[in-house]
């Protein structure tokens, strides 16, 4: 290297150093005052350092680092792409090693973070996970869950099978049944962990139902109807809102429909059919289809409605979850929050807890389910107001926030979630329709292997009932085994690869 491409290349290492030292202290400065926001809603301070981190991490991710991550990926020193679980030590040892290449004086470099330091985060979070989800299985580190059948009350064959494959976690559904199939179904769990001779008690999630947002039908002379699009039906509050004549339907909480405002988007059945609202009148608003199947899509009772544009005033702990809460608090080791979209609703079922009896070390640990786009607008807040006094975990609820953000927004708020949550050392469930075909039909498709192989970066997989859920069981720790191997949250392992080495 000639002697003036040497000082061009010092020049620029100590203008880079002297850019990673400002963009350091305006993290950190940055940091420290959400932090001081955070205060109240921290009472665990095993919590305290992961939320600092998670301070940080969004103080960094608020700037355009493009740039910045290009010059660093050309001296080698490309990491704050994984950084996390460890946002200031990452940027403490990437200022350290450039402020060494550009020849810093010794007394104006920052430390290299420890190896402890560096790694801390990740601990935070292993240490996390086995407080909601318990001990792994052994040949692999993400967990399974699996939604109980209603059937599982009595079979106790069907819950032996589930531990003899390593099951971490089961899931009730309290949006159905009862306190007596839930308690049966619990009872059944044990009763098979007894005669398995098992020591690793399996965690029990129930899940509350929260404010099911369904259509309800007024009469069902219309029902045979088939719409397309560019017609239009009313959604009402009651059948005397409905203009003579026309096709409506109503809704399962009809003070909602008061809330949706012209132009707003109405999605219905998992977003089958979707429109828009064209025209409000008192209790009831008309909605013009804009999207719906070629041969037409029939309105029928108990569909899910998704209003995803709509600021809706509706509480996440409802009626039904109160009254269930005291059961729930009592048998739960996690319990899974619906609808949840900021710190007060986190709150009040924290505050709901409390009078059931169980709070401090006794407490449950809390799923934040994230299926609105409140919710993943709010979801720093979310974790900080639910692990600050909680062992918390995230469920990534696919399904919903595939309709409220749009389908082509899933992927990249999925990964959003993912890294927010490591930063914050909360453990994430991969949920909704996860190798579905191979549950409910008893073969895969392609793109649902893939999609499973993608869940290792969560630390925990849900799959939904079926009747070959087993073999879903089955298929899905084999995938998830054979990905550890390589992968571990977004950093590749770099494990030999074997298939090629016939090769060389």
């Amino acid at each position: 290297m000639s002697a003036h491409v040497a000082d061009k290349t010092a020049l620029h290492l100590t203008n880079l150093f002297a850019d990673l030292e400002a963009l350091r202290a305006g993290i950190v400065e940055e940091g420290e005052a959400l932090v001081d926001q955070w205060a109240p809603w921290i009472r665990r301070a095993d919590f305290a350092p992961a939320a600092r981190n998670l301070a940080c991490y969004l103080a960094m991710r608020r700037r355009d680092l493009c740039t910045l991550q290009d010059e660093l990926t050309r001296f080698g020193l490309s990491s704050l792409g994984r950084s996390e679980s460890r946002t200031a030590e990452s940027l403490a040892a990437i200022s350290a090693l450039v402020a060494r290449a550009a020849g810093v004086p010794a007394a104006q470099q920052p430390s290299v973070p420890s190896r402890a330091d560096f790694v801390a985060g990740n601990q935070r979070l292993e240490e996390e996970c086995l407080r909601v989800f318990g001990v792994p299985s052994a040949q692999r580190r993400t967990r399974i869950m699996v939604t109980l059948p209603e059937s599982a009350a009595d079979n106790l064959d069907f819950m032996t099978e589930l531990l003899r494959r390593n099951v971490e976690a089961v899931r009730i559904n309290c949006a159905h049944n009862d306190e007596k199939t839930w308690g049966a179904m619990i009872k059944c769990l044990r009763r098979a962990e007894q005669d398995s001779g098992m020591h690793a008690r399996t965690r029990v999630l129930m899940d509350l139902g929260g404010p099911k947002l369904r259509t309800t039908r007024f009469d069902t002379s219309g029902e045979k109807h088939r719409f397309i699009a560019g017609e239009s039906f009313w959604l009402a509050r009651a059948p005397s809102d409905v203009p003579a004549g026309e096709r409506a339907i109503g809704c399962s909480l009809p003070e909602v429909i008061g809330q949706l405002a012209h132009g707003d988007p109405v999605w219905i059945d998992d977003g089958e059919m979707g429109g828009r609202v064209s025209e409000r009148r008192h209790g009831a608003v008309r909605v013009q289809i804009t999207h719906a199947p070629s041969d037409g899509k029939r309105l029928k009772a108990d569909k899910g409605l998704n209003f995803p544009a709509s600021e809706l005033a509706v509480p996440a702990l409802t009626d039904a979850d109160l009254a269930a809460l005291p059961f729930v608090a009592k048998h739960a080791d996690l319990i899974g929050y619906s609808f949840v979209q900021g710190a007060e609703d986190v709150q009040r079922l924290q505050a709901a807890l409390e009078s059931a009896g169980r709070r401090g070390t006794h407490a449950p640990a809390l799923m934040m389910k994230i299926e609105t786009r409140r919710a993943v607008r709010n979801l720093p807040e979310i974790i900080v107001a639910a692990a600050g006094r909680n062992p918390t975990a995230v469920m990534i609820a696919r399904g919903d926030l595939a309709i409220e953000l749009g389908y082509q927004r899933l992927a990249e708020m999925q990964e959003e979630i993912l890294w927010l949550c490591e930063a914050a050392s909360v453990p994430v469930v991969w949920a909704t329709q996860v190798l579905e075909s191979l549950a409910k039909q008893g073969q895969p498709s392609r793109s649902e292997i893939t999609d499973a192989a993608m869940g290792v970066r969560a630390e925990c997989v849900m799959l939904n009932k079926g009747p070959y859920i087993l073999e879903a069981v089955d298929m899905l720790a084999d995938v998830l085994h054979r990905m550890e191997a390589h992968q571990r949250k977004k950093t590749s392992r770099l494990r030999a690869l074997q298939s090629w080495q016939a090769l060389f």
